[in-house]
């Protein structure tokens, strides 16, 4: 069968049509018993297959003359044809009968046949649109209307393959070069946000600016040729000036451009975070507030303020924000699920996505929304490094950049390169940490590309932090942000600022660790998540030079859902644990030292479990070098560890080990979390097992813990 087959459609990268053609072997097969049935009956299976329900109402009322469908009983009783005694509707008993039957019809008979059927359904609905375009014979700017309205709504449902082809039919159908070059242009740019096959979209705008020579810049084309720039180049400063100047000129928009309009603005705004710059941000503003969309974008203000400017705009959206992440399971639409998603990441609510983007991945990897893919498959990579699912993290990345390299998205690619620059400076992989920070550097700058540089920074701080460069880690921050404030429009600042006063702190300058965190208290940036709220805590605790901040340690590392983010607790853990050790109080600094090792081993966060190891025989406790590879679910426990990890598996509570112990029920918490991944278990349910399918070595851990 692929040899009746084009290029596109063999490939997965063109819609399949409707009803597969047949070679002539199949035609031979075929059609010999649909071409002997009367030619009544043979209309009636034609617009049984134009219409493609099965539906018995719609078919009878389509066919013309008082016999109804009684022309159907030639086609049953040859067998090609019956009635699903469930559904009640008409089913071919072979697809490529319904192939034969089109072989067998001619084009005016086809068109005869969607005129029917068309008649049969109200005006504005998309099925009578989509019969109208094919009952047309030449341009026809009514249907042409109506298909571009069922072009979006196509978008919404998820389709944005069936989108585009239903926009490109809907320019052959209109009889203006302006109309069918908008028409294309609008094609190119959902084929360059969407898609993902930036290949064709110069193809289309060169088609557009052929069919309208005096309209080439209109929204459509200018929104085409900046999502180009943006995604393939990463020419911010053209791409800004393009959409600036069209969504200007298209000051009075009508109805049915409110879209495009609203495309070229989510552009507009991409192309501002990837700027960095805040001249550009104060443009768009502007843009916006004299912008007026007939139906207005929900949407576009959740993403300005979660998204593009959180520190000062997320907490007027979040309730707005989280109403959109709980209806997502009911969401197809691939934009709106990336813009939610993009809108979660930096206020910590991607959790709620996950499912919703790997919809989108999935149909991605069909040959559907390409762009959306990657962009869904950097967000959950985003995700899995919060959550410490690194296992799982290179794959996520690897995927999004092939598709990136076979589908020339440049600057996408560098999201995907951020988060392997993050997981090699955590991990230790210093040369690999350093050189994604250089390539970062080394394409963006040239083209104004501030985030890039904020990602580059970002990697190499992370590095110089887990090898205890503390001079270098500040001096990285301090190239991109300034002690005291949080830059609008700068949402990786919710990144660092945690990063920012332990570089400050641990170099001396508490002032400006202070003022750093007295701005993020100022911004209320704790409100925004919990785990805001822990590494505010824990940054204010770190700024502190003189005493130890027990209670905000304490509130930080028994954050709600704590083990949700189990590189920054850990990172806190070990804070709390040195500044204990250094204050002689090495009983309780054990504690936190040894649930820091016990994460930090787990994620293969190698500079970090250095430094927690060497705390830790600081104070006195001797630390077993770990074997790459090693399992680390039968590690030996510590005494406190096992003790409190039997107690917990006879079913008491923290409080209650807690007074058996003389221990805080907080203190308990920290023991039962770092022993959990050590037995590979995730409740205390599985502890009796775990505890007795361990050697009695490794239960008994370093002496008689039960005294």
């Amino acid at each position: 069968m692929p040899v009746t087959l084009n290029e596109a459609q063999r490939t997965e990268h063109g819609p399949l049509p409707a009803v597969l053609p047949l070679s002539e072997r199949l035609k031979k097969i075929f059609s010999v018993r649909v071409s002997a049935l009367p030619d009544a009956t043979r209309r009636l299976l034609l617009l049984a297959v134009l219409d493609g329900s099965g539906d018995l109402h719609i078919l009878e009322r389509a066919v013309s003359g008082s016999d109804g469908l009684t022309g159907l009983g030639p086609a049953e009783k040859a067998g090609l044809v019956q009635v699903d005694p469930l559904t009640s509707r008409l089913v071919f008993r072979h697809p490529l009968t319904r192939s034969a039957v089109m072989e067998l019809s001619t084009s005016a008979e086809r068109r005869c046949g969607h005129q029917a059927l068309a008649d049969e359904f109200p005006e504005g609905s998309e099925r009578r649109a989509r019969h109208l375009a094919d009952a047309a014979v030449g341009p026809d700017d009514q249907v042409a209307s109506l298909l571009n309205e069922v072009a979006y709504s196509t978008l919404r449902r998820g389709d944005a393959v069936g989108a585009i082809t239903t926009l490109l039919r809907a320019s052959e159908l209109s009889s203006t070069g302006t109309a069918k070059g908008i028409r294309l242009a609008e094609a190119a740019c959902l084929g360059a946000n969407i898609t993902g096959d930036l290949r064709n979209v110069r193809a289309l705008l060169d088609n557009a600016a052929l069919a309208d020579p005096m309209n080439a810049g209109s929204l459509a084309a200018a929104a085409a040729a900046a999502s180009q720039l943006l995604n393939g180049e990463g020419d911010v400063d053209t791409a800004h000036r393009l959409l600036v100047g069209a969504i200007d000129n298209h000051a009075r928009p009508s109805r049915t451009d409110d879209d495009i309009l609203g495309e070229a603005l989510h552009v507009l705004l991409l192309v501002c975070s990837y700027s960095g710059r805040p001249e550009l941000w104060q443009i768009f503003e502007s843009t916006v507030t004299h912008t007026q969309l007939h139906s207005p974008d929900l949407l576009l203000p959740v993403v300005r303020g979660a998204f593009g400017d959180p520190a000062h705009g997320a907490l007027s959206v979040l309730d707005t924000l989280d109403g959109l992440v709980i209806d997502l399971h009911r969401e197809a639409d691939p934009r709106r699920i990336i813009r939610t998603a993009m809108s979660a990441a930096y206020v910590d609510r991607l959790p709620g996505c996950r499912s919703a983007l790997r919809r989108v991945i999935d149909d991605g990897r069909s040959g559907g929304a390409i762009a959306s893919a990657i962009d869904a498959l950097f967000l959950l990579g985003n995700d899995a490094y919060t959550s410490g699912q690194w296992d799982d993290l290179p794959d996520v990345i690897d995927e999004g950049l092939r598709w990136c390299a076979t589908y020339s998205y440049r600057l996408s690619a560098f999201e995907g390169r951020f988060l392997q620059g993050l997981l090699a400076a955590a991990q230790g992989d210093c040369q690999g940490a350093r050189q994604t920070a250089d390539c970062l550097v080394s394409w963006g700058n040239p083209r104004g590309l501030g985030k890039l540089r904020l990602y580059a920074a970002h990697i190499r701080a992370l590095s110089a932090l887990g090898s205890a460069d503390f001079e270098g880690a500040y001096r990285h921050l301090r190239s991109v942000g300034t002690p005291g404030r949080l830059p609008p429009h700068m949402p990786h600042a919710l990144w660092l600022f945690l990063d920012f006063t332990e570089a400050a702190a641990r170099t001396g300058r508490h002032c400006e660790a202070t003022e750093h965190v007295a701005a993020v208290r100022r911004s209320d940036i704790p409100s925004i998540s919990p785990r805001l709220a822990m590494m505010t805590d824990a940054a204010e605790a770190v700024a502190t030079p003189d005493v130890i901040e027990h209670e905000l340690f304490e509130s930080a590392i028994a954050a709600p859902n704590a083990e949700r983010w189990p590189f920054d607790w850990a990172r806190i853990c070990l804070a709390y644990g040195e500044r204990l050790r250094r204050a002689k109080a090495g009983v309780a600094a054990r504690v936190h030292l040894d649930a820091a090792l016990s994460t930090f081993q787990r994620l293969g966060a190698k500079p970090w479990s250095t430094r927690a190891a060497n705390e830790l025989r600081a104070s006195g406790i001797p630390v077993e070098a770990v074997v790459p590879g090693e399992d680390r679910h039968y590690s030996l426990l510590t005494p406190q560890e096992c003790q409190i990890a039997q107690l917990a598996a006879t079913g008491l509570t923290n409080k209650q080990i807690a007074a058996q112990l003389f221990l805080s029920p907080r203190t308990v918490a920290t023991h039962l979390y770092s022993v959990f991944p050590k037995l590979n278990v995730t409740s205390r349910a599985g502890l009796r097992d775990a505890l007795s399918g361990l050697p009695p070595a490794a239960r008994a851990g370093s002496g008689n813990v039960l005294g």
